[in-house]
């Protein structure tokens, strides 16, 4: 691809402009979530069920899994930098309708594109015979 990669913390800081953590082994190497440019898709879907927090009540682990839906502008997710936010979660002591609306904002800022174009869904693993599954 002949246009640069991009590199977004969540926290709208700019960064380098190359990939981070793509190419490299463990999450040290872990800037935020990184983007590309959009190739030409409307719609995206990317589902991963290794999430995990802690529960605020009695901070055991709450697993869940995750679903982000976005319609990107110019900018697409980059999917390694997206397995190390949400493992960088794990020590979040958080419920889960909570988090589902931080993930939904941190991936806006990191595409520059409003909440509204971007769906988290968050189904919680049964703990106690109860599921929960939380959308923004």
């Amino acid at each position: 691809m002949d246009s640069p990669s991009t590199v977004r913390s969540v926290s709208g800081d700019s960064g380098p402009t190359e990939f981070v953590a793509l190419g490299h082994a463990g999450s040290e190497d872990y800037a935020g979530l990184e983007t590309f440019a959009n190739p030409g898709v409307a719609r995206v879907e990317m589902t991963s069920d290794e999430l995990t927090t802690k529960g605020p009540v009695n901070e055991q682990p709450d697993l869940y899994v995750c679903t982000i839906e976005y319609r990107p502008d110019g900018l697409c997710l980059e999917s390694k930098s997206l397995k190390l936010y949400l493992n960088r979660l794990r020590d979040e002591v958080v419920f889960c309708e909570a988090l589902a609306v931080q993930i939904r904002d941190d991936v806006a800022t990191a595409l520059e594109v409003p909440a509204d174009r971007v769906r988290v869904t968050l189904r919680q693993k049964p703990r106690g015979g109860i599921t929960i599954v939380a959308s923004t």
